[in-house]
C-alpha cells in the first residue's frame, strides 16, 4: 500500500471479507500445478502414457465449473410484456401452464391479454398440483402433446414451473420413455441433448428460483421418493421477475417459500468445492448442473443469504412490506443462479422423503385438499442439525455465514463453527413464529427414521456435494444420515 494512504475501518472489513471469500472458494494451489497430468509436469512422458493408456475419468477430480442460467426480466408491471416477448420469439402456438389458484391472478390476466395484443393462438393448462407428482406430470404432458406448442408460458411457483419443464421436455422428445431423463438412480439420467421449446416463467412466488434453473422436481410414488430431472437445457428461456405477483401470497406462503431461499443459498455456499467433486465428465455434455460451490455461485448465494436474513421476517410479518416482498423475489432469483450451478446438498436430499413420506401433517396458510409439507418447510426443518454436521468441513465459510445473523464470531473457535451456525438458524427459524420446531412438530418420530433415510440414499445427485457425508461407504453414510434425522426431530 502506497505510504499515507489509510483504508477507512469499513472498507478495510470489506476488504478483509473479500480476502476471505477468495481464500474459501479458489483450490488451494493452482489446479496447473496441483494436477500432476499437466505440461508442467513431464508433459511427454505424460503423452506417452496417454496413448498406450486411456484416461479414466471416474477417478480424475473435476478441473472446470460453468455458468448457466436463464434470462432474467426484473421490475414492476414487466408482466405486461410477455406477448411481446412470445411475439419477438416468432411464436405461434404457446401453452400456458398454471395451476386452479393463479388462473384468477391478475398475473394471469395480464399474460392471456398480452398473448391476445399480438394475436397468438393459445391453450391453457391449469390442472398442476402443488407438490406435483409423477402422476400429475403424465397428466400435463398428455396434454400438452396433442395440441403441439411451439412455446411455453408458466404463470404460478415453483410446481408450475417445474411442470411446464418437463411438459416442454417430453414435448421435444415425444418418443422418451419417462424415466429416461429422471435422475439416476431412480431414473436413467440421460442427457438432454438438445435445445427444447422457448419457455417464459413467470413466478408468483419468492422461493424456488425455478425461473433461473434447469431442474425440475416431483414425487416418483412408486419409490416413495421426491426425484427429478436437471440439465442446463431444461432452464427457461426468459424469467419475467415482476415483484407485483407475490404480492397475493398468504404469509405462511411467504415464511415456507423463503425458507426454500434461505436453505438455497446456505446449501450452495457450503457445498463441496468443484474442484473437489468426482467423476470429472469425458464430455462437456456430461457436466452436471449442479458443480459444487465456486467463485461465481458464490457472489449470488451470499447475497441471497444476507437478503433473506434482513427481509424474509419482514415480509412474514406484514403483508403490506411491498419492499420487502420485492426483495424476497430477487433473493430467491440470486438463490436460483447460486444453487442453480452450485447446487444444494443435505437438506434438500433430506427433505424428498419428508415430503414423501409425510404422516398426515397439513400445513396452515395453503389451500390444497390433502395433508402437505410444503418445500421450505421440508427443507429448513433438518437444517440446524445440517449445519452442526457440515460445520467442520469449511469452518471459516460457516462462520461467514453465522455473521450474516448477526452472531458475534469475532471470538469464535473454528471447532464450534457447526455449533454457531445451527443455533443462529434454529433462532432464526424461531423468529418467524409458527414455524414447525423439528420432524416431531410434522407428525414424524424414532420409527420414522429408518424409512426417511432409506428415501435419502438415492439422492445422489445432491448428496454428492455434502461436505462430510461418506458416500463410500453406505454402511457409514446410513448411520450418519440416522444420526442428523435424530438431531432434527426437534430443536
Amino acid at each position: 500500500m502506497p505510504a499515507g494512504i489509510r483504508i477507512a475501518p469499513n472498507k478495510a472489513t470489506r476488504a478483509l471479507n473479500l480476502l476471505r471469500t477468495v481464500q474459501y472458494t479458489h483450490p488451494p494451489s493452482c489446479p496447473c500445478h496441483s494436477n500432476p497430468a499437466h505440461h508442467h509436469h513431464g508433459a511427454i512422458q505424460e503423452a506417452r502414457r496417454s496413448l498406450a493408456t486411456p484416461v479414466d475419468f471416474s477417478q480424475q477430480k473435476e478441473y472446470a465449473f460453468e455458468m448457466a442460467a436463464s434470462s432474467i426480466r426484473f421490475g414492476p408491471g414487466c408482466t405486461k410484456e410477455v406477448g411481446m416477448d412470445f411475439k419477438n420469439m416468432g411464436a405461434k402456438k404457446v401453452m400456458i401452464v398454471t395451476d386452479g389458484n393463479v388462473r384468477k391472478l391478475t398475473a394471469m390476466k395480464q399474460c392471456v391479454e398480452g398473448l391476445e395484443r399480438e394475436g397468438i393462438a393459445y391453450e391453457i393448462f391449469d390442472k398442476v398440483r402443488v407438490e406435483p407428482k409423477d402422476s400429475s406430470i403424465r397428466e400435463a404432458i398428455d396434454y400438452a402433446k396433442p395440441y403441439q406448442p411451439d412455446a411455453f408460458l408458466a404463470v404460478g411457483g415453483g410446481s408450475v414451473i417445474d411442470t411446464a419443464k418437463l411438459m416442454n421436455l417430453y414435448t421435444s422428445f415425444p418418443q422418451a420413455d419417462f424415466l429416461d431423463f429422471v435422475n439416476a438412480p431412480l431414473g436413467k439420467g440421460l442427457p438432454i441433448t438438445s435445445k427444447l421449446f422457448p419457455l417464459v416463467a413467470v413466478p408468483t412466488t419468492a422461493g424456488t428460483g425455478s425461473e433461473t434453473t434447469g431442474t425440475a422436481i416431483f414425487d416418483l410414488v412408486s419409490k416413495k421418493a421426491k426425484t427429478g430431472i436437471a440439465h442446463r437445457n431444461l432452464k427457461p428461456t426468459l424469467g419475467i421477475c415482476d415483484p407485483l405477483n407475490t404480492r397475493t401470497m398468504p404469509s405462511a406462503v411467504h415464511a415456507s417459500s423463503g425458507l426454500d431461499v434461505l436453505c438455497h443459498s446456505l446449501e450452495s455456499w457450503t457445498a463441496i468445492p468443484y474442484h473437489e467433486r468426482v467423476p470429472r465428465p469425458a464430455n462437456p455434455i456430461l457436466r452436471p448442473a449442479y458443480q459444487g460451490a465456486n467463485p461465481i455461485s458464490d457472489i449470488f448465494s451470499l447475497q441471497a443469504l444476507r437478503d433473506t436474513v434482513k427481509y424474509l421476517p419482514r415480509a412474514v410479518k406484514d403483508p403490506e412490506d411491498h419492499e420487502a416482498q420485492s426483495k424476497m423475489l430477487l433473493a430467491a432469483t440470486l438463490a436460483g443462479v447460486g444453487f442453480g450451478n452450485a447446487g444444494v446438498h443435505l437438506c434438500h436430499g433430506m427433505s424428498y422423503p419428508i415430503s414423501g413420506q409425510n404422516p398426515g401433517y397439513k400445513h396452515a396458510g395453503y389451500q390444497v385438499e390433502n395433508s402437505i409439507i410444503p418445500h421450505g418447510v421440508s427443507v429448513a426443518v433438518t437444517a440446524p442439525a445440517v449445519f452442526r454436521f457440515t460445520g467442520a468441513s469449511n469452518p471459516e465459510r460457516h462462520l461467514a455465514a453465522a455473521e450474516v445473523f448477526g452472531k458475534d464470531i469475532s471470538n469464535a473457535k473454528l471447532e464450534s463453527a457447526g455449533e454457531i451456525l445451527g443455533e443462529a438458524l434454529a433462532e432464526f427459524l424461531v423468529s418467524l413464529g409458527d414455524q414447525p420446531r423439528g420432524l416431531k412438530s410434522l407428525g414424524f418420530n424414532r420409527s420414522h427414521i429408518d424409512g426417511l433415510v432409506e428415501g435419502t440414499l438415492p439422492q445422489a445427485r445432491v448428496l454428492m456435494l455434502a461436505p462430510n457425508l461418506e458416500m463410500r461407504d453406505t454402511d457409514i453414510e446410513r448411520e450418519q444420515l440416522r444420526g442428523l434425522f435424530e438431531d432434527a426431530l426437534e430443536y
